[in-house]
């Protein structure tokens, strides 16, 4: 195995939904379905709001189609806020039928989609308002930047075959992506943001009256909040080796959030593998 490369180059996925032209495309129809780069990142933008399944049967991993919530031949618009998703089968189903009609046997189905259709593009303006201030800092590194969009991210991911996962999808982004990728990783190491912590110092009842102070001490034993550990318990009921993190408690009895099971364990059983950082890792 080859050792690791140092990072010579960034390329960052400068997302940018516009907003404009999502409640006003100028194409429509056909033409709208399948437009080349427009209709990717519409689509990209539709997935995220509809959790990547049908609207209506709620399938998941099969072709999705977009669909006119109100159809066309009865006043609907090409306005994303009319836009969804449905396998074809559902698509099909429906037709030109007005949604009321179509899930008049399914209320409750109704009136999540009705709800979800008229939510607002906050996530879109989220994207583009933060989009240049993490372009400015990863340029701020000193490597050189590479800017690509959603929609040629899918368009390589689909040009090399590969499965929908945010991984993977980070090669694909630019026009630097290869016309050849030879992928070597089966499991890649998943890095979440846990925090450092709360910054309360004093808990409250239900009324806003202080019931409870935290310690200004965050060690206890040598063991912190957050530090994954192996505990190696001889007998009861947990008898066995389990692996996760901990809280802490300022008395030997710690939590221990392990894969399947959540119990109290005395530190006396405990070996740290990782001291807290702000991290989770996994494969």
């Amino acid at each position: 195995m080859s050792p690791p490369q140092p990072i010579a180059s960034i390329s960052q996925e400068l997302v940018r939904f516009d907003t404009q032209k999502l409640q006003n495309p100028e194409v429509n129809g056909v033409e709208y379905q399948q437009g080349e780069l427009f209709g990717y990142e519409v689509r990209e933008y539709l997935l995220e709001k509809w959790n990547r399944k049908c609207t209506y049967c709620g399938a998941e991993n099969t072709p999705l189609e977009v669909e006119h919530i109100v159809p066309k031949s009865k006043g609907g618009s090409d306005r994303v806020s009319n836009l969804t998703l449905a396998c074809h089968k559902c698509n099909q189903t429906k037709g030109n039928q007005d949604i009321r009609e179509f899930l008049s046997g399914k209320p409750s189905v109704l009136n999540r989609v009705l709800k979800q259709a008229k939510a607002p593009l906050k996530d879109a303006a989220a994207a583009n308002s933060t989009r240049w201030a993490l372009y400015q800092r990863l340029k701020e590194t000193g490597l050189p930047v590479e800017t690509g969009t959603g929609g040629t991210t899918k368009y390589n991911r689909t040009r090399l075959e590969l499965p929908k996962t945010h991984w993977l999808d980070a090669v694909c982004v630019g026009h630097s992506t290869p016309e050849n990728l030879i992928v070597k990783v089966l499991k890649p190491l998943q890095i979440t943001a846990k925090g450092h912590g709360k910054r309360q110092r004093c808990g409250t009842d239900k009324y806003g009256f202080p019931v409870r102070h935290a310690p200004n001490a965050k060690q206890f034993m040598g063991f912190q909040t957050g530090d994954i550990v192996k505990a190696s318990v001889t007998n009861g009921k947990y008898a066995g080796i389990h692996t996760g993190r901990i809280a802490i408690r300022y008395r030997p009895s710690f939590k221990l959030n392990a894969r399947s099971m959540k119990f109290d364990v005395h530190p006396k059983y405990l070996q740290t593998l990782q001291h807290t950082d702000g991290y989770e890792y996994a494969t």
